[in-house]
Formats: C-alpha cells, sequence, structure tokens
C-alpha cells in the first residue's frame, strides 16, 4: 500500500490495474487503519479519476458475496452524504418500480450521515434485511424485489470501516457502495450527493457491466432528483450517453424543499413509507414520483418522464405498491429448511 500512497501524495493517478491492486490490499486486511486513512484523504483531496473508480470498483465486486438473481436487475440508490434527512425516497421509488414491473435488486445498509438508511426503514417495515444469497433471490423471484445488506455481502468493507467513521467526510467508499451491486444490476438508477459525480459515475457503471443507468444530483445538493428545482441528469444506454437538467415544474410537480421533505427515525420514516404506499397525497408524494420515473426510466418500461409518473402514481392508487411491501415481509421471512 505505502507504493500507491507515495503516488498519490506526489499527485500522480492510479491506472485501473493499479487501483485495482491497491483496493485489493484493502479487501485483503493487508493494509493499516492509518494507510488506509491516508488513502482515502490523498484521493478526496485531488479527486478520484474514472479509470482509479473503475478499478477501485472491480476489487471490490471481486470480493463481494456472490449471488445471482432470476431475470435482469434494477437498483434504486445513492451515495448518501447529503445531510438532508429526508425519508427514504430512493427505497420507496424501488417498491413502486417492482409494483410497475421492474425487478428489482436493491444493495444499501444502515444509516451513515443521516438518522435512517434504506436497511433501517426496511427493517422497520417488517422486511428481514440479514439474509444471505439464497434466499434473496427468492425475494426477487417471488416478491419482484430483495435486499442485499452491505455488511452481509460487502464484508471486506469492514476493513476500512474505522477510518471511515473516524474521517467523517466523503471518502470513495461512497462512491463504491452505489456501483459495486452484489447482484451486478444491469439497470440502475444512482443519485450522488455531489455535482462532480454525476459524470464520473455515469462513465464508470457501463465499464462494470451495466446496461442502462441514469444518474442525477438533485437542487440544493441532493442525492435525489428534486422537486425543488431543476435537477442535473445524465443517461447512458446503447453505448450512448445524454445529458440535460429536469425541470419537475414542466409535469406539475409542486416545489418542496427538504424541511417539507424530512424524515426522522426508523420507525417514523417508516409511517411516511406506509402512508405513501397507500396512497397519501402531497409533496412526498410528487418527489417519490418523480423518482420511481427515473427508476422505471432506468429499466426501460416507460419512455417518457411523464408516462414514468402517471405510471407510478397508478401503482400508488390502485395499491399494487402497497401489495409489493406486504408480500416482501412476507416472503422475506419465510423459513426455507436448508
Amino acid at each position: 500500500m505505502i507504493q500507491f500512497l507515495a503516488r498519490l501524495v506526489r499527485g500522480e493517478r492510479l491506472t485501473a490495474e493499479e487501483a485495482e491492486a491497491a483496493m485489493a490490499l484493502i479487501m485483503r486486511d493487508e493494509a493499516t487503519p492509518s494507510q488506509i486513512a491516508g488513502f482515502m484523504i490523498a484521493l478526496r483531496v485531488r479527486g478520484e479519476s474514472i479509470d482509479e473508480i473503475t478499478g477501485f470498483a472491480r476489487a471490490v465486486s471481486l470480493f463481494a458475496t456472490p449471488i445471482s438473481v432470476p431475470g435482469e436487475a434494477l437498483d434504486v440508490v445513492g451515495t448518501g452524504g447529503d445531510r438532508l434527512g429526508t425519508f427514504n425516497i430512493s427505497t420507496l421509488a424501488a417498491i413502486v418500480a417492482t409494483a410497475c414491473g421492474a425487478r428489482v435488486a436493491k444493495h444499501g445498509n444502515r444509516a451513515a450521515s443521516s438518522q435512517c438508511g434504506s436497511a433501517d426503514v426496511l427493517e422497520a417495515l417488517g422486511v428481514r434485511i440479514d439474509l444471505g444469497p439464497d434466499d434473496v433471490a427468492r425475494c426477487v423471484a417471488e416478491a419482484g424485489i430483495g435486499f442485499m445488506f452491505a455488511p452481509r455481502f460487502h464484508p471486506s468493507f469492514r476493513f476500512a470501516g474505522v477510518p471511515r467513521r473516524e474521517l467523517g467526510v466523503r471518502t470513495v467508499f461512497n462512491i463504491l457502495g452505489p456501483l459495486c451491486n452484489p447482484a451486478h444490476a444491469v439497470f440502475r438508477a444512482t443519485g450522488v450527493a455531489e455535482p462532480d459525480l454525476v459524470p464520473l459515475v455515469a462513465e464508470a457503471l457501463p465499464r462494470l457491466g451495466v446496461r442502462r443507468a441514469l444518474v442525477f444530483h438533485g437542487t440544493g445538493g441532493m442525492d435525489e432528483l428534486s422537486t425543488a428545482g431543476p435537477s442535473r441528469v445524465v443517461e447512458v444506454f446503447d453505448g450512448r450517453r445524454e445529458e440535460y437538467e429536469l425541470d419537475p415544474a414542466a409535469f406539475g410537480l409542486e416545489p418542496a424543499g427538504p424541511d417539507e421533505l424530512r424524515g426522522g427515525d426508523a420507525e417514523c420514516n417508516a409511517r411516511i413509507a406506509r402512508a405513501l404506499l397507500e396512497g397519501a397525497r402531497g409533496v412526498q408524494r410528487d418527489i417519490l414520483l418523480l423518482n420511481a420515473a427515473a427508476a422505471l426510466r432506468a429499466a426501460g418500461l416507460v419512455d417518457g418522464w411523464k408516462d414514468g409518473i402517471g405510471v407510478a402514481g397508478e401503482a400508488l392508487d390502485d395499491g399494487r405498491a402497497a401489495e409489493v411491501l406486504d408480500r416482501w415481509v412476507a416472503t422475506s421471512r419465510v423459513e426455507v429448511p436448508s
């Protein structure tokens, strides 16, 4: 690790192969906490290159717990780190997308910089989050959606846990979580908390085998599509790349700032989730519809944003979204004989 750290301190960039080798040292517990902290800060100060991010992600994926899910899967995820404390928008968008026909293999964790991560709210809703590969695949097959708990599927991340917590700033690991879906989902709707990450993540995903992706950053620093103002969006599909600003006002969605979208602890966010899945109206529903539409576009299930918002709204209003959650909870709790 020392030779790679010295390269970074000199301002040099690593090739994808060198980055993969450096991350493999961390994943094998062959780097000290001090070396890992120095490595992460050197990258953060200079800024990670696309080759470095790609190499890191390839190494992380090699050390992940293998899982195979049926069909072509979608993941809806954000980097976190926006520190806005909103309710779990991307998690609910994944459930709505499932109700609209997507097959979702969601990857997530407990809260780091917020009160409630995807794992926390799903647990409060009754979903078992500690399932292994076979049971997650069964949930995807039977309920249309499964959850891969990051510590269960990326156990080697623990070797970077102490320096990450003690540094308390965004590091490359915040990017790697959303990039490294253990089921290798080929469709992605990925939010990032920093605008500079949009093009990097959008370029990295196809290099990692993703066929179609939407990467976005919302007004006010959200790692979701925002209804407070335009969001920056990059779509990549079929070898093409399209970048644009998405204005929610064009779809008649009511603007809402962080205070109106704020959540709380897991129980609070679970109550919000249940209400929305059962058809509650208001600004929380509007931002959910917009992000669910992004998930549906990423999965190739709708052509236009207006269509996606409409389809998502129907799934909330006719009860299909709530049924997905109920089915998921029940499926995740079935005891399968070994």
